[in-house]
């Protein structure tokens, strides 16, 4: 009987022992990843989004969960965070495409997608001064009074604020007025010498008037809350936050690429990194880093923002998607049919 009684104690023993592997192994059974994500302010919203499915995506087909770690940011901080701190990221996804080749390449990648497109507006509340007087027309105007502030991201950190600074120009050659001068030139030591703008790396304000932060989604908050009246911005960001805006012409908006010859006209040298970059229609580049930590889950990754389902979540957030997507340099295979490779 008590050789019984041991004999079932051991087995009821092995059977709460399999048990308990058993559970420790279907909680092992799914593995755990993080990927790191470099990317311009104005993507912030449309990547949360596409953040979230691509979670659920990934353990569900990929058998993967997975977690992000974004750090928002103007794409030239973005960039430089990899080439001068020789910071480790997955993803870098920039706001002018043009950034990763003269950046990156070929040091950091071989190659990149131009994805989405964008233009600047104006943007403002019921708060602002003179919102109900504000239109295409006369927006520098109202920006000029001495009772009016506005703003726009700092130049060398952030692509929407060297293309804030270039529409001001380009605003010069089509209403015929010194739009530059009055907005910048005089608030700023920002300067021009006919047509070509530089931008000292470290950026002196005048007037309490003006107001620049690192990118231009840090504008937003002063702008809801009314401290500040008007800032220049992405269309879809002004959208995203249900801010009321102003489109400027097509000849100054950068949207419009059948005018990029015409925005070529002007151009800007970065005292951050003395490049000179011209005026450009508005394009979103892409790219998976050399050395991402898990370069195949960033591929997959890259994969499903290029996807119907990435455009759906894109044009959520009010953000157009190039039809294609054009690739440059050495494409992966698993994205090359999503792509229009380019030499």
């Amino acid at each position: 009987m008590k050789r019984a009684v041991v004999l079932i104690s051991l087995l009821l023993l092995a059977v709460a022992a399999a048990g308990c592997v058993g559970t420790s192994s279907s909680k092992a059974s799914t593995p755990e990843a993080k990927l790191i994500i470099f990317h311009a302010g104005s993507l912030s919203l449309p990547l949360k989004d596409l953040e979230d499915e691509f979670a659920v995506y990934a353990e569900k087909n990929l058998g993967t969960k997975v977690t992000f770690q974004d750090e928002a940011s103007g794409s030239v901080k973005a960039v430089r965070k990899v080439t001068d701190l020789g910071r480790k990221a997955d993803i870098v996804a920039t706001a002018d495409y043009t950034l990763i080749p003269q950046m990156l390449v070929p040091n950091y990648t071989d190659f990149y997608v131009l994805f989405a497109t964008n233009e600047i507006v104006i943007a403002f509340t019921n708060k602002s001064r003179y919102a109900d007087e504000i239109n295409s027309k006369n927006w520098y105007e109202i920006l000029a009074k001495p009772d009016v502030s506005f703003g726009f991201s700092d130049p060398n950190q952030d692509p929407c604020g060297y293309r804030s600074v270039m529409v001001t120009k380009l605003a010069d050659l089509y209403y015929g007025k010194p739009v530059f001068e009055t907005l910048i030139e005089k608030n700023t030591n920002i300067a021009a010498n006919g047509t070509h703008i530089y931008a000292p790396r470290e950026i002196q304000i005048k007037d309490r008037r003006v107001v620049i932060r690192p990118k231009e989604t840090d504008l937003t908050g002063l702008v809801e809350s009314g401290s500040l009246d008007y800032f220049f911005i992405y269309k879809s960001v002004a959208e995203q936050h249900h801010l009321r805006y102003i489109e400027l012409p097509s000849e100054i908006n950068l949207e419009d690429f059948k005018k990029a010859s015409y925005y070529g006209q002007v151009s800007i040298t970065l005292g951050s990194t003395g490049k000179t970059i011209k005026a450009k229609p508005i394009v979103y580049g892409i790219t998976v880093l050399k050395n991402a930590p898990d370069k195949k889950l960033a591929i997959e990754f890259l994969k499903y923002l290029l996807s119907d389902k990435g455009r759906e979540v894109f044009k959520k957030n009010y953000q157009d998607f190039l039809n294609p997507p054009v690739a440059f340099g050495r494409v992966p295979d698993e994205i090359r049919d999503m792509v229009k490779v380019e030499k």
